[in-house]
């Protein structure tokens, strides 16, 4: 059995699609993952082969005033996961590198995080791999769904309600469909072996800006609205973001034989779907 955490957020949901009644799904009203005692007993009910731990704080420029709330979801709740659990699957971030490179990260790179959420993800990431029977970390990037709140709606809903709108272009990385995340994880499961601790990365292929991202949101959804380029010291946030946060996804494709989709691919099928709905 599987236990999922975060389950109503993007990953989560995409996740339930995917596993069905092969899993318990919970979500902070169902488990408090930062609560040792509710934690333990919930491990000492059931026994779970693996728990894919979706739940974060990702309220990047938030948690930089909000750090005590940050670090007991981003580090202390997988500490406990991995404490009680068989086997976590920590999913973790980009925001653990400082993006002052210009060749994607590989998973033995320095992390040097910049900003809270940074810092607190990556020591959860220590903490999983440190405290757990079997570990293994996934970071991802930019990740939308088309469940929940992410750049993609917003983008579409912006798209629809203006004529032009600016985004940053200084910004590199890679948008990630979280089917396509979710999907790379349960092929993962059955070839996990007991013992394991690994840093895998896992984003779509391609490298984009934020305001490439942008524009092909634009064209997909079939909305006129322009797109200007923008500096990101033109829009200036709390927190500091990664200039340059593409992911070498070379260890998780020979490890598992995953094959990884493009990100504009990934984006079609996310906007087919949310035109669906619609």
């Amino acid at each position: 059995m599987l236990l999922v955490t975060g389950a109503n957020g993007q990953l989560g949901s995409e996740l339930r699609l995917l596993l069905g009644d092969s899993a318990v799904y919970v979500d902070r009203d169902e488990l408090d993952i930062t609560d040792e005692i509710a934690v333990r007993a919930f491990f000492a009910e059931q026994e779970f082969d693996f728990v894919i731990n979706c739940a974060a704080y990702t309220a990047v420029d938030k948690a930089e005033d909000d750090f005590e709330a940050a670090d007991r979801i981003n580090r202390l709740g997988p500490a406990l996961l991995a404490k009680y659990g068989r086997c976590v699957i920590q999913v973790s971030t980009d925001y653990v590198f400082d993006g002052t490179t210009h060749l994607p990260y590989k998973e033995d790179d320095v992390a040097n995080p910049t900003s809270v959420y940074g810092s607190t993800k990556l020591a959860g990431e220590k903490a999983v791999l440190a405290d757990g029977e079997t570990a293994v970390v996934i970071r991802t990037a930019w990740l939308y769904s088309s469940f929940g709140a992410n750049f993609v709606k917003t983008m579409r809903r912006l798209g629809a309600e203006r004529d032009s709108l600016g985004v940053i272009f200084d910004q590199i990385g890679t948008p990630t469909y979280a089917a396509d995340l979710a999907a790379a994880i349960v092929a993962m499961l059955p070839q996990i072996k007991a013992g394991t601790k690994e840093i895998y990365h896992y984003s779509n292929e391609g490298v984009a800006s934020w305001y490439d991202f942008a524009v092909a949101i634009m064209a997909e959804s079939g909305l006129p609205c322009a797109v200007r380029p923008l500096e990101t010291s033109e829009y200036p946030t709390k927190a500091a973001r990664p200039a340059y946060s593409v992911l070498n996804k070379t260890k998780i494709r020979r490890d598992f034989g995953i094959v990884i989709p493009h990100w504009m691919d990934g984006l079609k099928r996310c906007i087919a779907t949310l035109n669906e709905q619609a």
